[in-house]
């Protein structure tokens, strides 16, 4: 194995802590995320992934909030049921 080093990078604690939940249910650290990440930019020769002001609302944290609700509340058994004609109802609205 070739020799490591140290190094020190700040980011935002939420961030940080996201990122450490995310890399923990992958079943990683975060040392091998960057780890992983640094390879694949060497690899490459360029940053692994498209980098983009393009924003996906749908991945936006308020919407994020809204989904994992919605499904704690699936899981919980609180459902609505609705007919097609109550839906098309509602965005008439």
């Amino acid at each position: 194995m070739s020799e490591t080093t140290n190094i020190s990078i700040r980011m935002e604690k939420d961030l940080k802590e996201q990122a450490e939940r995310l890399f923990n249910d992958l079943g990683m650290t975060m040392s091998t995320a960057l780890n992983i990440f640094v390879r694949q930019a060497v690899r490459q020769g360029k940053i692994p992934f498209e980098i983009t002001t393009y924003t996906d609302n749908f991945y936006s944290l308020e919407n994020m909030k809204r989904i994992k609700k919605s499904i704690q509340s699936f899981q919980n058994g609180k459902t609505v049921t609705k007919t097609i004609q109550e839906l098309e109802e509602m965005e008439d609205e």
